[in-house]
C-alpha cells in the first residue's frame, strides 16, 4: 500500500494514499463524535454542527465557501453517522491546498451566527419532516430505536423537531469544543497527493484546535423487540433484525458473506425466493451494520399489505436456511460479490480516502485491500452456518410501517426464528 500516518500535531495525525494514475483528490477530516456520543437532551446537535460549519467563519460567508470550491470545479460536503462525523473535499490535485484551507476554516472559525443558525434550524425541521414522508428510509430509524431503546445508538441522526428547535447556540458550540480535537480528530487524504507537502499544510492551517475529552456514549445494549407505526402508505414497510457483531468480532467476515448471500444483489435468496419466485415484493434486501462495540444483522421488505402475511413466514424461513450449508458455486459467488467490492473502491479517491479514515478510527491502522480478501475468501460453509447460527440465539427486533393488519404477532414471528 502506498499509505503513510504522521502524527503532524500532538495527538493529530495525516494518513495519506497517494494514487499517482489520477489527477484528483479526496481529503477530509473524520471526527470520532456522532449520535451516540450526544446526551438525549441534545439529540441531533452532531448533525446541527455538521450544517452550521458551512454557514459561515470568521473570514468567509456561506456563499463564499460554496463559490470558492465551485470556482475550481470542486465538491464539498459532509455527513453524520452515529459513530462519526465527516468533512471531506473532491478536488483537482491543484486544488488539495485550497480544500485543507476552507475544511480547516470551518471546523476552527466557524462564526455560529444566530441568524444563520435559526434558519438551519427550519431547514432541518423539514430535513426530519421529508424524511418522515420517506418510509422506506426512516423505517430504519424505527428499527434501530427498537433494537438499541432509550441509549445513544436507538436515537436518530438528525434529532426531532422538538429538539432542533429548542437546541441554543451554546449548545452547539459545546459539544464542538468538547468533542471536536485530537485525538478524535483524524485528517486523511487519497489520490495524487504529496504526503510531505500536506503534512506542512496540516501543520499550518490546523492551529487552533483544542484536545477534545475523552469520548462519552453508552456501551451498546442490543435488547430487540417491535415497533407497529399504522400509516396510510400503498406498500407495508418491514425490516426484521438480529443481534449483530463490532468490527473486530471473529465472526466479521463470515457475516459479511452471511448478508450477500441472503440478500445482497439479484442472485440473492431474498431477491430469487421474494421478488423473481413469489412476486411479493419490489424491493427485498438483507444487511449488516457494526459499531465499535456491536452491531445489528436485518433484512427489508416492501410489500402490497395484504400479501404480509404470505412474505413474512417466507422472510423468516430464508434467515433459518443460512444456518444450512452453503453450496459451494453459491458461497463462491457471495465471496466474488464481496472481493470486488473491496478492489473496485480501490478505483475511486473518495471511496479510499473514506475507508482509510474509518480503518484507523476502528483498527488504528490501515488495513491493506490484500488482508480483507485473503479474510474474505477465507471464509467457508461451515463459518457461515455457525455465524447464522449465532445470529438466532438473539431476541428478533421488528420495525414496520404502513396499513399492518395482516402482520403476524411479534411471538409468532419470534418462533418461526427459532432454530
Amino acid at each position: 500500500m502506498s499509505v503513510r500516518i504522521e502524527e503532524v500535531r500532538p495527538g493529530l495525525k495525516l494518513v495519506t494514499d497517494a494514487m499517482d494514475k489520477v489527477e484528483t483528490a479526496t481529503l477530509g477530516v473524520w471526527v470520532e463524535a456522532g449520535t451516540r456520543h450526544e446526551t438525549p437532551e441534545i439529540n441531533g446537535v452532531a448533525h446541527m454542527l455538521e450544517h452550521m460549519a458551512f454557514k459561515g467563519t470568521e473570514k468567509r460567508s456561506a456563499r463564499a465557501i460554496a463559490e470558492e470550491i465551485e470556482n475550481v470545479g470542486g465538491h464539498l460536503n459532509a455527513y453524520t453517522s452515529r459513530e462519526h462525523t465527516a468533512y471531506y473535499a473532491k478536488v483537482l490535485k491543484e486544488d488539495a491546498p485550497l480544500a485543507l484551507d476552507i475544511i480547516s476554516d470551518i471546523l476552527q472559525h466557524s462564526a455560529f451566527a444566530p441568524d444563520e443558525l435559526e434558519r438551519e434550524r427550519d431547514v432541518i425541521v423539514q430535513e426530519i419532516g421529508q424524511a418522515e414522508d420517506t418510509p422506506d428510509d426512516i423505517i430504519f430509524d424505527h428499527f434501530q430505536a427498537a433494537a438499541f431503546p432509550a441509549q445513544g445508538l436507538g436515537r436518530p441522526v438528525l434529532g426531532t423537531e422538538e429538539i432542533v428547535k429548542g437546541l441554543s447556540r451554546e449548545a452547539v458550540q459545546g459539544y464542538m469544543q468538547r468533542n471536536y480535537g485530537p485525538p478524535r480528530l483524524l485528517v486523511a487524504a487519497a489520490g495524487k497527493i504529496d504526503h510531505a507537502a500536506l503534512a506542512d499544510l496540516v501543520r499550518q492551517h490546523f492551529d487552533r484546535l483544542g484536545a477534545a475529552q475523552p469520548a462519552q456514549s453508552d456501551a451498546a445494549n442490543y435488547t430487540g423487540g417491535e415497533v407497529r407505526i399504522e400509516r396510510e402508505l400503498e406498500q407495508a414497510h418491514v425490516v426484521l433484525g438480529l443481534s449483530g457483531i463490532d468490527y473486530k468480532d471473529e465472526d466479521y467476515y463470515a457475516i459479511s458473506v452471511l448478508a450477500t448471500l441472503l440478500g445482497g444483489g439479484m442472485s440473492s435468496r431474498l431477491f430469487q425466493e421474494v421478488r423473481e419466485k413469489r412476486g411479493l415484493a419490489y424491493s427485498v434486501f438483507a444487511q449488516t451494520a457494526s459499531y465499535v462495540d456491536g452491531g445489528l444483522f436485518s433484512g427489508y421488505a416492501g410489500t402490497d399489505p395484504d400479501r404480509l402475511g404470505e412474505l413474512m413466514p417466507v422472510l423468516c424461513d430464508e434467515i433459518v436456511k443460512m444456518c444450512e450449508p452453503v453450496e459451494g458455486p453459491e458461497l463462491a459467488r457471495a465471496r466474488a460479490q464481496l472481493k470486488a467490492s473491496v478492489l473496485m473502491s480501490l478505483e475511486s479517491t473518495s471511496a479510499r480516502c473514506e475507508v482509510l479514515a474509518r480503518q484507523m478510527q476502528v483498527f488504528g491502522r490501515p488495513v491493506p485491500p490484500a488482508e480483507v480478501v485473503e479474510k474474505i475468501e477465507a471464509v467457508d460453509a461451515a463459518q457461515v452456518a455457525k455465524a447464522a447460527k449465532r445470529l438466532l440465539t438473539s431476541k428478533p427486533t421488528l420495525a414496520a410501517m404502513g396499513p399492518l393488519s395482516k402482520l403476524e404477532s411479534f411471538d409468532s414471528l419470534a418462533a418461526r426464528l427459532k432454530i
